[in-house]
Parts: C-alpha cells; structure tokens; sequence
C-alpha cells in the first residue's frame, strides 16, 4: 500500500519546525501500521494524475492572487474559498475511488495530521502571546540584527515555530514607529522561521524524520553547520546594510523613548516561557514514549501518546489563558485572528495536498517520475539535484514527507550508515534543500504564514504571494545557488 506509506503525516505544510516534527514519528508509525493492516483503504500514487492536484493549486492560487485583487471579499471569504478547495477534491475522488478511501483519507488527515498540527500551532500562538516584552526595544538596525541573530540561534533548540511566534511581536513592536519595515519580517521569516532550524531534529520536521530512520541526533549539528553559518551569516549582514539604508530615511524625531509608560525594560508574563518548555515536553513524550495503546477510527488508527500529548496542549493553552491578563494580551497586540486564517486555510490545504503527495511518494511509477529520477546518474547520487528537488517541492508542499521520499531514493534506512559516510553530501542536499527553502513562500511552512498574519494585523503592509517569492527569489536564490557551487558540485 504504496500510497498511504508516506509521511504527510509529518505535520504537513509546512509543518510545525520545531517540536512539531516529533509528530512525525507517531503519525508515520501510524500510516504504515495501517498500510499494513489488511481490508484497510489504500491509495496508490501511480493510479493519479496530475487532474487530482487542480484543486491543491486551485488554493495556492486563491491565497496569491484574492488578498491582492479583491481583499475584503478574501478577509471576509478565506474559510469558504478553502472549503470549496477542499470539496473540489474529495467530491470527484469520492465518486472515482469509492466513499471508504475518501473517508479513510479524510479521516487519516483529520486525525493523524491537522488536529494535532493546529492544537500545537494553537498552543505555541496563545503561549508565546503571553510574553510581553515591557519598555520599548528601539528598532535600530544594531537591535533588528540582534534580535534576528537570536532567533536564528535559539530556533534550532525550540524549533522555528516556538522562536517565530515567541519574538515576532517584540521585533513589531520596536519597529512600529517605522514607516520601512516590511524587509524586518521578510527577513525574519527567512532567518528565524526557516533556516535557524538547521542544526538539530528539534529544529525542523525533515531532521527529526532522519533521526527517527538511524541519523545520529548531531549528525545535523556537525553537518549542516557550514551552509547554516553561511546562508544565515550573509543574511544577517545583508539584513543589516538594507535596514541600515532605511533607518536613515526614517523620521527618527517619531520614535519612542526608551520607555514606555515609564515602564523599566522587561518581561511580563514570564511563566509562559514555563508553559513553553511544558509544550517541548509534551511534544517530545509523544515522540519516545510508545506504550503501544490506542484505538481506530475506520481503520485509522491514534496512538494513546498522542492523545495525551494533545490533551496536554489544550490544557497548556487554557493555563496561558487563565494566567495572563486580558490588559497584557492587549497591550501585546495579541489577537485570535491569525490562528483562526490559518486553522481555515491550512485545513484546505491539508486535504488537496493528498493526491501531489501520493503521487510523489509513487516515485518512478508516478507522475512526477522525471523529478525523481533525475536525482542520479548511472547509480549515483547528484547532489545538486537532491538540494533542488527537494527544495523547490518542499516550498510548495510539505518539507518532511519530501524528504522522506528523497531520503528514501536515495538508500533510506538500510544505508542510512553509507548516507552518514560516504554519501553524506547527499544527506546534506536533501537535509538542507528540506530546511531552507521552506523559506521560499509563505506556505512553505506554518510559522511563515502566521508570522505574516500577526504582521498584517499590525498593519505592516506585506508582499502578495508573489511579492514575497520576488523577495525569496532576489535574497535566496543568489545563496542557494551559491550554497550548490560550495557544497555540492
């Protein structure tokens, strides 16, 4: 059962970087203990055409091209455009394939991939607004840069989700008085909500899929360190001349004093950062505690660890709740809108992206045979190709099963020792291509589009779908490239 062996389970889009990855480990163990089981529901990737994946770009499109053409009816619409996605799909597949697989798949991905993908993004988004910085942070490109260089460097340790929705509003805030500051978020997204990632499987989803098929826990400590020390050092410094540009066209006489309602510099709510570390433990049980319980839901089955991990968030969240004021969530900025977009969004998403990813995982079988074999030669690994084809599939659809299916071309588990060795330039192009080019879109990963909500909430103007991957194309691509001749040619 080809089709249903793959890893969307890893919290899909873009997932959770950080310790959302360790869902991967539960929902995968699941999906192939289902694979197996026999009258169970199965989908086979060679069976699909690229028709199935319309309505997958039928959403893409949406979330592109409506807020920039008709934005009120989009704020108004977004959950009813990504239902109708979402029904584009499962409508035809029903009458094709049969109500048991299409409630099998439903189910598999309501279960197994989006509750606990938005219960995690939920806790992570009520805690971390509940840390205030108090006083005020100048946003002077010496501060912008630290605060970056700070989420880059604890991102790979709480993972870019937790770093991102943890700092977003403190680099707002110090920036608010500013008229240029739609680089400050575009850059964060790159350096903290992607690339920070980099060094350890608590990091990114992708790197936590390798550990859990044999790569030692450092292996990307070690390894990934040089193209993460330099992709992130040019950013930085790049960062720091264009904001420096800006900072000089300022109106320096609107901004505030250091303080702010005479308020010494400081941080409020500070027990939430406790509710965080409960959030990377809970998270982390799920991932190495296996009691081997658990029930079915139509042949799906949910793992006792899960549930309880899930429970334990939802718990979390109500505690960040109860304990932190209204008045310091207010003054935060804090808002129930942008995890309500991409609860909405992201469900759309979840279900049309079942048939890309099958057909991915098809591999030579599929319809995207030509991406997967164009990955070797004559029996050997290309490692540029590796880094691009996983990274230019992992921007528009989920960077942990891509991986997996890359990582799996290239020996998978039973050579997971050659792949540390002797082929470990080929774990690097497909670790690094997984990692950094979830920063190419804003669908490349689920911190990406939260931060970009929370930012338009706070009335930055950002970049169309488009404009951001003008962004990604001018600012990413030039190290991407770079990073191909340096590492691996």
């Amino acid at each position: 059962m080809n089709g249903l062996k793959y890893c969307r389970s890893a919290v899909l889009g873009t997932a959770l970087y950080g310790p959302a990855a360790l869902f991967a480990s539960s929902a995968f163990a699941a999906a192939e203990g289902a694979a197996h089981g026999e009258g169970v529901p199965h989908l086979d990737g060679a069976e699909l055409g690229l028709v199935w994946v319309i309505p997958f770009a039928a959403i893409l499109l949406a979330i592109a091209f409506f807020p920039l053409l008709a934005p009120r009816f989009w704020h108004n619409n977004f959950g009813k455009i990504s239902a109708l996605c979402a029904l584009a799909f499962l409508g035809p597949f029903t009458v094709h394939f049969g109500w048991e697989l299409a409630l099998f798949e439903l189910l598999h991905v309501a279960l197994l991939e989006y509750i606990p993908f938005i219960v995690l993004l939920l806790a992570l988004f009520t805690i971390a607004g509940g840390v205030r910085l108090k006083g005020r942070l100048q946003g002077t490109p010496l501060v912008n840069t630290g605060i970056l260089l700070f989420g880059t460097v604890i991102a790979s340790w709480m993972g870019t989700t937790g770093a991102a929705m943890l700092l977003i509003r403190p680099v707002l805030r110090a920036n608010e008085w500013r008229r240029h500051k739609v680089h400050i978020v575009v850059f964060f997204i790159f350096l903290v909500a992607n690339i920070g990632g980099s060094l350890t499987p608590l990091g990114d989803p992708p790197l936590f899929l390798g550990f859990l098929k044999g790569v030692d826990f450092f292996w990307p400590t070690l390894n990934m360190l040089p193209p993460m020390l330099m992709v992130a050092s040019i950013l930085l410094v790049v960062f720091y001349i264009f904001d420096s540009y800006y900072y000089r066209k300022e109106d320096r006489s609107e901004a505030p004093s250091s303080a702010e309602d005479d308020e010494p510099l400081g941080i409020e709510g500070s027990f939430n950062i406790l509710l965080l570390a409960g959030v990377i433990g809970a998270v982390l049980m799920s991932g190495v505690w296996r009691p081997g319980i658990g029930f079915e839901v139509f042949h799906v089955h949910v793992d006792l660890q899960n549930v309880v991990r899930d429970v334990t968030l939802i718990a979390l969240v109500f505690v960040s709740v109860a304990m932190t004021s209204r008045e310091s969530r207010k003054r935060n900025g804090f808002s129930w809108f942008p995890i309500l977009e991409v609860a909405k969004l992201f469900a759309g998403i979840f279900i049309t992206i079942v048939p890309a990813i099958a057909i991915l995982k098809a591999g030579d079988r599929g319809a995207l045979a030509d991406i997967i074999t164009a990955v070797s030669s004559d029996g050997q690994p290309v490692n540029f190709m590796y880094f691009w084809a996983t990274g230019i599939l992992s921007s528009f659809l989920d960077n942990a099963p891509t991986y997996l299916v890359f990582f799996n071309t290239a020996g998978g588990r039973p050579q997971v020792e050659l792949l540390m060795t002797e082929w470990s330039n080929t774990l690097l192009a497909i670790s690094a291509g997984a990692v950094f080019m979830g920063a190419n879109t804003y669908i490349g990963n689920a911190p990406n589009f939260m931060v970009r909500s929370i930012a338009e909430e706070r009335g930055v103007a950002m970049p169309s779908f488009f404009g951001y991957m003008g962004w990604s194309i001018i600012f990413l691509f030039p190290l991407f490239v770079l990073t191909t001749f340096v590492f691996f040619l």
